[in-house]
């Protein structure tokens, strides 16, 4: 990608000035959050940084790195497979650098389990789904879950000491990333019902409710230890990595640190622009009937 900051040619909406979802200012103002702020980093020089060996054993044994893997490696191509039919040249754009991002994710945990000498079971063959945008939809709503998680432990591993302060630095570009891409796939979900025909939108809207049972039970499933192992692993590490990473937190107290970075990296970026909605109100409804009280964001 050699996209160049402020090249997209549409004039957008000015500071402060109101926008009105699904308009074409909210279409360019979406783009842009996600186009303006690239990071220009290459995977190639990645200085990784020396750990000792007991750190390196720890980080090695995180029951995570093969679904890491496979999900970007999957990811990139769902989202270059929608971005391939789109037709609005700013949406293409962005959609594109969305998917560079995605691959170029999968490059940095290839090369960081390469160096570290972590094993990975064999990659599945990445098939192009037949349904382009359920393929898209899938991976922006499982991004919207699983970045949610991965926040609060991110920063959990970071105030433990489980992550050497040096391979968090490294990894903070792509945690930057992860919260551009929900916020471009929120505000995009938002935009392209609003821009369909009439007759097609309660077809979408069965389909956005279609994907989010497709990733429930996928959990679940993965949860129950139904399906492969490593699956069951990875998704039991979402709700109780904190003990992986030494640390034990109760439920309540790692969904507000989630609710808490959550708010924390999304908060920098243009207030006119829709936040993740379902995952942190379901959170919170679940600590208000714990009789937690969460704070509202």
């Amino acid at each position: 990608m050699n996209y160049v900051p402020g090249t997209i040619e549409a004039a957008g909406p000015a500071p402060g000035k109101k926008v009105r979802l699904g308009s074409e200012d909210h279409k360019i103002l979406f783009c842009r959050a996600l186009l303006d702020t690239h990071d220009a980093y290459r995977p190639a020089l990645i200085d990784w940084p020396v750990l000792t060996e007991e750190t390196r054993r720890k980080i090695v044994s995180l029951p995570i790195w093969d679904m890491a893997v496979q999900t970007e490696g999957r990811t990139g191509l769902f989202v270059q497979t929608f971005a391939d039919l789109a037709r609005d040249p700013e949406l293409k754009t962005a959609l594109e650098m969305d998917a560079f991002e995605e691959k170029r994710h999968k490059i940095v945990l290839a090369d960081m389990v390469t160096h570290y000498g972590i094993e990975l079971e064999p990659e599945p063959p990445y098939i192009k789904p037949k349904d382009p945008e359920w393929a898209f939809m899938r991976s922006g709503f499982s991004e919207c879950i699983d970045s949610f998680f991965g926040f609060g432990l991110f920063k959990i591993a970071k105030d433990t000491g489980f992550f050497p302060p040096e391979l968090i630095d490294t990894f903070e570009p792509v945690m930057r990333e992860e919260g551009r891409h929900i916020l471009f796939f929120v505000n995009w979900v938002s935009w392209w019902r609003r821009n369909m025909p009439w007759w097609r939108r309660p077809y979408f809207e069965l389909k956005v409710w279609a994907v989010w049972c497709f990733l429930f039970w996928e959990r679940i499933d993965m949860a129950k230890g139904m399906g492969d192992s490593t699956k069951a692993q990875e998704s039991n590490f979402t709700l109780n990595g904190s003990k992986d990473l030494g640390v034990e937190v109760s439920f309540a107290e790692l969904a507000t640190i989630c609710l808490a970075e959550n708010d924390r990296r999304l908060a920098p970026y243009d207030s006119r622009l829709i936040r993740p909605k379902f995952v942190p109100g379901a959170i919170r409804l679940v600590l208000t009937l714990m009789g937690k009280k969460p704070k509202a964001a």
